[in-house]
């Protein structure tokens, strides 16, 4: 044990005799005899490039990668990164900074941060964005403590159209809260906004596109709440915001959503980005970290951070959240993109997506025995049915170079979603791979 922790056998000493322990194994005799490992077999040392040759070797083994057409999504998408974001993203100025601390040496980073903010603004039709969170699942966690603490109800209706694994999250999170959450149903793919029954909530979320890539009736989500006396929390997908509607546009009291496709590679589950914006009079509840633009003694524009809830460090009791930090060179990536692809490219981008989904859905159903899961309007992915358990459609289209999707399992057990599959499409979707995909997906389910 002592070769892979930084404790001197003078430390150990000192530790056990504090604790009256006559050795390690004393220590650790609370661990069951069952699930204690009696040794690792580890090879003996090899040379560095020997180890490099190796792991090498073992990396050729994968299937999934860029030899892999990516056909799913689900919440993390294949997305161009352009060669101009990698290298001013990957700027030592950007990577090393940790956290902005002091302004007075930090104007580029914090800057960077006031752009991002003003951009995922624009994008949700609010006119607050904080700094970024951790990523989309805990941004909304942040939204339903904001909500519920301004409400005073514990009850959150949640879209069974959000993506699950957030769902998940946020479960995990209401049992340390007390938060209830509640399910609002789908019917043809869509929120049944009139299954909610009269009374109050804190919160009605749902997602913009929904996770079967669905568009939802934002107008009817509004509706819902407000008979509820609830915040309206919108899920965004930022890429989609090219095209549609802003949540703000219909009302929304906060909108939240993952950024990862703001310049970020898939990255094998991470590092992503948490995006976060409300409307102005919930900016003191806002969590995380919050750029602001004023002026120095000199009055020359300069950044700081502002508005910091200081009573989510000091005043626990009525805090409402506990996140004090951000994902800064995420977001700093983010506002690269954006600021690369501008609103017209961002347009372009969402346009190549909807129009290659279309391409891809009209493909897939050509083929007899697919079915759509829904009919409802989509954007970047949808959902189909075949003849054959979704699992076994992505095991065998992986062995033809394609990752096919998502299994439609998790969250949507007994309703008509439950066996279909999740197809995303990008505006990396060349018609030629999308035809290709479509043959090798007629071959494995026949």
């Amino acid at each position: 044990m002592g070769n892979f922790v930084p404790h001197t056998d003078a430390d150990i000493a000192a530790m056990l005799e504090f604790l009256g322990l006559a050795s390690l194994d004393e220590l650790y005799a609370v661990v069951p005899a069952a699930i204690r490992l009696a040794g690792l077999d580890l090879p003996g040392e090899i040379a560095e490039a020997d180890l490099v040759a190796e792991l090498d070797a073992i990396g050729a083994g994968n299937r999934v990668g860029s030899r892999a057409l990516c056909f799913a999504g689900g919440g993390a998408y294949d997305h161009e990164v352009p060669a101009v974001v990698r290298a001013l993203a990957g700027r030592s100025e950007f990577v090393t900074a940790y956290t902005p601390y002091q302004p007075e040496v930090a104007q580029g980073v914090l800057q960077a941060l006031f752009e991002y903010q003003t951009m995922v603004a624009r994008l949700s039709g609010l006119p607050i964005a904080n700094a970024s969170l951790y990523d989309g699942s805990a941004a909304l966690v942040e939204a339903t403590n904001l909500a519920v603490a301004t409400t005073g109800s514990p009850l959150i209706w949640c879209s069974q159209g959000v993506n699950p694994r957030w769902v998940e999250v946020l479960r995990t999170f209401a049992r340390g809260s007390g938060h209830a959450i509640a399910t609002i149903g789908l019917a043809g793919g869509v929120t049944s906004f009139d299954q909610v029954p009269a009374g109050r909530a804190g919160a009605v979320v749902v997602a913009y596109p929904n996770y079967l890539g669905a568009l939802e009736d934002l107008a009817a989500a509004r509706a819902a709440a407000d008979r509820l006396g609830a915040h309206l929390i919108v899920c965004q997908d930022p890429i989609a915001a090219g095209i549609l509607h802003s949540p703000g546009q219909f009302g929304t009291d906060v909108v939240c959503g993952e950024g990862q496709a703001l310049g970020n590679p898939l990255g094998f589950g991470g590092p992503y980005l948490g995006l976060f914006s409300c409307r102005a009079e919930h900016v003191r509840r806002l969590p995380g970290r919050l750029v602001g633009e004023t002026v120095d003694v000199a009055g020359r524009r300069a950044y700081v951070t502002t508005l910091r809830a200081r009573e989510q460090d000091i005043r626990r009791e009525k805090a409402s959240s506990n996140v004090c930090t951000n994902q800064t060179l995420i977001a700093v990536t983010a506002a690269i993109q954006l600021g690369w692809l501008g609103t017209e490219g961002l347009r372009q981008v969402a346009l190549r997506c909807a129009r290659g989904t279309r391409y891809c859905r009209a493909a897939l159903l050509s083929i007899p025995g697919v079915e759509p899961v829904s009919e409802a309007p989509v954007v970047r992915e949808f959902a189909v049915r075949a003849p054959l358990a979704p699992e076994l459609i992505v095991e065998r289209l992986l062995e033809k170079g394609f990752l096919a999707g998502i299994p439609l399992r998790e969250g949507f057990e007994g309703t008509d979603v439950e066996g279909g599959l999740l197809v995303a499409v990008t505006e990396r979707r060349t018609a030629a791979e999308i035809d290709g995909f479509a043959a090798a997906f007629a071959e494995v389910i026949r």
